[in-house]
């Protein structure tokens, strides 16, 4: 088992390049065997996650040809098995964007219930709901869920709660139904948005995404088509926060600011200064940073995947914040491992009552999933001494050459897999 250990307390500084976006590929991906001829998808990040999914496309039969680590070629028109194996699911929730991708062109799949990190209750009903709504029979068989149709038609569809997840199944499926399709209360996040561009530059016919109302006309098939995913906004917000918790200075590039806009409105609000440009956003911190209160909401709110960065952050600010958690509820499962650092913190329900120190200091703590360890990452670049974070196999699922990165702005980061290169590492820095 791998770890990071982390010498603290140097503020980043430099430039850093943002990967394509993790939650917009993974569907891309998914979407891109709805056609039988060659899709060529660029911008993927080399994350775990992606990898994983690749394989699931690969073992039901399609050709994947890795270009390079940012680029690959898929064509599905070697598929001959409707049947995504348990494997593949357990690692990544995301995968079961192969259900709306397979059952829009085939009219079957057959997809176990999915995995991923556990921050909490993550139902797949408006999934179903979509799916039985466009006229498929879906059942949950031996753990899997399997939906089938003699042939999907359009239908009107009203989402009881914002998902995205449930927006992009749906979205696809109904690329490919009869007549028209209406989803109401839709998803408007970006990669929502970027799946809906890729699905129409296939020849799908899909109107209003980044909305709350999607309409959709299906078409009998899709065709080849060259992609570009969009730079990945949680990455971006990750840095960007790395910085203000360090008192740093840095560049994020290749991003969309407008993406950031929620992120960027709570760094200036607790003191930092932001400056944008096309493509590509300057957070610096150079005075104390002050106490905000957040509440994670569906976009353009303020993402649930930047909330435990913005904890940590606040940690450090003067004064008691408060962190509300609308989206899951278990989502502060890091907490015990930021109080071992020294932070005042104490979760209430669906909140964080956040004191705010005048420092932490380096421990050992455990990555409990993806976001949080990233900001346990953070935590430890801004904390005096060295901090071991375990369990690093979260962190890489999501973010590419993530301590790369880091050193590039100046943290003294490594990887290592034992006790003898941890103490190599802590004789190294004094």
């Amino acid at each position: 088992m791998e770890q990071y250990v982390i010498k603290g307390g140097n503020p980043l500084v430099g430039e850093v390049d943002i990967a394509g976006a993790k939650n917009a590929a993974l569907a891309i991906l998914s979407a891109a065997i709805m056609t039988d001829e060659t899709i060529l998808i660029e911008n993927l990040p080399d994350v775990r996650d992606i990898n994983v999914l690749l394989e699931a496309i690969s073992e039901i039969g399609a050709q994947v040809e890795r270009i390079d680590k940012s680029t690959v070629k898929i064509n599905g028109s070697t598929i001959g098995n409707l049947s995504v194996d348990y494997e593949f699911i357990k690692k990544i929730r995301a995968s079961y964007y192969l259900l709306g991708a397979l059952l829009g062109k085939y009219k079957h799949a057959e997809v176990p219930l999915p995995g991923g990190c556990n921050i909490g209750s993550r139902p797949i009903d408006q999934h179903l709901k979509g799916f039985r709504a466009l006229g498929a029979d879906v059942d949950i068989c031996h753990g899997a869920i399997v939906a089938k149709a003699e042939n999907l038609h359009g239908s009107h569809i009203f989402l009881d709660v914002v998902s995205v997840g449930a927006t992009i199944n749906i979205m696809m499926a109904a690329s490919m139904a009869a007549g028209r399709t209406i989803i109401e209360n839709a998803a408007r996040e970006p990669h929502v948005v970027d799946v809906a561009n890729f699905l129409n530059s296939m020849g799908a016919n899909i109107k209003g995404a980044g909305t709350d109302v999607i309409r959709i006309r299906g078409v009998e098939t899709l065709h080849r088509t060259e992609y570009s995913i969009i730079p990945d906004q949680i990455e971006a917000g990750t840095f960007m926060f790395a910085a203000a918790a360090t008192r740093g200075d840095v560049t994020v590039r290749n991003v969309i600011p407008k993406h950031l806009e929620a992120t960027t409105a709570k760094l200036e609000e607790i003191g930092c200064e932001v400056e944008e440009f096309d493509d590509a956003v300057r957070v610096r911190a150079p005075h104390v940073l002050h106490r905000t209160h957040v509440k994670t909401l569906p976009y353009p709110g303020y993402p649930t995947d930047m909330q435990p960065q913005i904890a940590v952050t606040l940690a450090l600010a003067e004064g008691t914040s408060i962190v509300t958690e609308s989206i899951f509820e278990n989502r502060f499962k890091y907490a015990d491992e930021l109080s071992r650092m020294g932070a005042n913190i104490k979760v209430e329900g669906n909140s964080a009552i956040i004191d705010g120190v005048r420092k932490l200091t380096g421990a050992r703590v455990s990555a409990p999933d993806l976001r949080a360890g990233a900001a346990l990452v953070i935590a430890g670049l801004a904390a005096e001494g060295v901090t071991v974070v375990d369990d690093i196999v979260y962190i890489q699922r999501g973010y590419e050459n993530f301590e790369e990165k880091l050193r590039s702005l100046g943290a003294e980061i490594e990887r290592v897999s034992s006790e003898k290169e941890i103490q190599k590492f802590r004789l190294r820095v004094g």
